[in-house]
Order: C-alpha cells, then sequence, then structure tokens
C-alpha cells in the first residue's frame, strides 16, 4: 500500500510531541466500550446506549464494541451481534462503531466479520488468534481470510498478554499489505510500540497513549476515557501540554488497572451511575480494596463527591 493523504501507507518515522497526529478515518480517541448487564446477567441495552452516547458526547470519536472490554469472550454469538447492531443504530451523529469480531477459528472469525459487515459497522478489529499459536504463515493465512469477508477497514490487534504470541512489527507490516483493507493496528506490547510501514498506528494501553503518540501514533483504542475522555482527548489537541496532562492522569490508569480489566472501569461506570458493576464468570466484581482503589482516584479527579 503507498502513500495517501488520510495517512494510511505512512513510512516509518514518527512525529515531533509538538505535532497534531495524523488524521485517520476513525478519529484519535476511540473507547473500547464495556458492555453493561443487569440484575439477571443480560446484556442491558438502554445503559449500553447510554454509555455509548456519553464516550461520545466526552471525548470520542467512536468505540470498539465487543473487544475485550466489552466482555466479548463471554457473549453468545447472538448477543455478541445483538451489542454490534446495537451500536450501529444507535450510534451518535459523526461517530464510528468499530466491532470487534476476532477469534482464533478463522471461520468463526470471517463469519461474524461479514455479519458485522452486514450491519453497517465503519470498520472491524481482529484480534490475534489466541491459545493456537500459530506461526507466521498461519497468521497470514488466517488474516488474508479475515481481510477477504469484508470490504470495510481492518485494524490488527496485538495483545500478547492475552493471546500468548507476540506479532513483530516486520510480520505486522507483511501482514497489512497483504490486503488493501487492512489499514491499521492496536499494539497493545508497548515494547513494540513504534511506527509500522503501511499501517496506522493506533496505542492499545491507556498509560502508552501519550508516549504512542509522540512516535506518531493516529491515536488510541482507550478504556480510560469512559471516564477522563476529555483530558484524554487535549493530549491529542494540545501536543504541547500532552506530557503535563499525562502525568495528571497516571493514578486513572494505575486506578483502573488495579485488577484485571475490565473489572476496574466497570465499578467506575457503577460508581458513576453508568451502569452496572456485574460482569460474566470468570470475571469477578472488585472487592472492597480495589473499589475503594477507584473511589478515591474518581474523587480525586473531581468526578465523585467524596463520601459523608
Amino acid at each position: 500500500m503507498g502513500d495517501t493523504p488520510d495517512g494510511h501507507g505512512r513510512p516509518g518515522g514518527g512525529a515531533a510531541p509538538d505535532s497534531l497526529p495524523v488524521v485517520s478515518a476513525f478519529g484519535p480517541i476511540i473507547t473500547a466500550i464495556a458492555t453493561p448487564f443487569d440484575d439477571d446477567g443480560n446484556v442491558d441495552e438502554e445503559a449500553f446506549v447510554a454509555l455509548h452516547r456519553h464516550v461520545v458526547a466526552n471525548g470520542s470519536d467512536g468505540i470498539v464494541a465487543c473487544g475485550s472490554t466489552g466482555e466479548a469472550a463471554t457473549l453468545s454469538a447472538a448477543e455478541h451481534l445483538r451489542v454490534i447492531e446495537l451500536a450501529v443504530s444507535e450510534k451518535p451523529a459523526g461517530s464510528q462503531v468499530i466491532a470487534g469480531t476476532g477469534s482464533n477459528d478463522t471461520r468463526h472469525a470471517c463469519e461474524m466479520t461479514a455479519r458485522a459487515t452486514e450491519l453497517g459497522v465503519d470498520g472491524v478489529l481482529s484480534v490475534t488468534p489466541y491459545y493456537n499459536k500459530p506461526n507466521r504463515r498461519g497468521l497470514l493465512a488466517h488474516y488474508a481470510e479475515v481481510a477477504r469477508s469484508t470490504d470495510k477497514p481492518v485494524l490488527l490487534y496485538n495483545i500478547p498478554s492475552r493471546a500468548v504470541i507476540d506479532v513483530p512489527n516486520d510480520l505486522l507490516a507483511e501482514i497489512g499489505a497483504s490486503a488493501d483493507n487492512i489499514v491499521g493496528v492496536k499494539q497493545a506490547n508497548d515494547d513494540n510500540l513504534a511506527p509500522i510501514d503501511g499501517l496506522d498506528l493506533y496505542a492499545g494501553n491507556d498509560d502508552s497513549f501519550a508516549r504512542a503518540l509522540d512516535v506518531g501514533a493516529v491515536g488510541g483504542i482507550l478504556v480510560a476515557s469512559h471516564v477522563v475522555g476529555p483530558q484524554m482527548r487535549r493530549m491529542v489537541t494540545e501536543p504541547g501540554r500532552r506530557a503535563e496532562i499525562d502525568a495528571s492522569l497516571r493514578d486513572v490508569y494505575e486506578a483502573l488497572g488495579v485488577t484485571t480489566n475490565p473489572i476496574g472501569i466497570k465499578r467506575a461506570l457503577s460508581l458513576l451511575g453508568h451502569c452496572s458493576a456485574r460482569l460474566r464468570l470468570p470475571l469477578i466484581e472488585a472487592d472492597e480494596h480495589e473499589t475503594a482503589v477507584i473511589r478515591a482516584m474518581l474523587e480525586r479527579h473531581g468526578l465523585l463527591e467524596p463520601a459523608s
């Protein structure tokens, strides 16, 4: 893929910290949105729609529906597609919906990608096949099939902490070059955080968002943007203050990461009145200590009134 005006196919090199990022089709702030559940453990559609509207009204250009934070691993196929359908049908004007459609079964990944495309998503996020540990040729073949199953932009998702294997940057570039609609990567391995020829780079971890922007990322697919979206957006629009803003948010990242994601963000959203803290097993709600850490952070940032 050659250089294009929208930023795809950019050669490596990075951007100066005081410059604005290259604009991508999806915008710089994408929230990996949580999937709320009601007291019976079913998807709370009303709360999901309200949360979707909240994040877009507070700094996000769009969402990833049914990603790791959205507990896609414990959604049935019908629930997964219903959440995507709801995200598309109820999305705020001008925002983007990216569907998480990855799987460690290539056939299932392609089926979910094709169904999400039919539902009208703006793009898909396809995680590295987990558990199976495919080799280099297997990864190339997998993503060739995924790319063929949609005419929408495809974002790769490298997250070795969950997928067991790490996809090195040279292989990410090779995968990207194999199909015109593979346009970017969500990079959740901070050791690999660098420009990748031919692909838009998105930060995959909140605490590396500022550094990613500094090296030329177009944005981030984030979790803390549920609660501090306006501040994270300022790291994009006020590059000269990026380091200062990032430093002011370190305790947000730490508090939300006090236990496995999305346990922390769901407790924060519950404390803020957006949705229940309920998760699906094997994930379990934040305990008393974890809740206290999250509550204290929200109070420090003026998001929650101090407990009396």
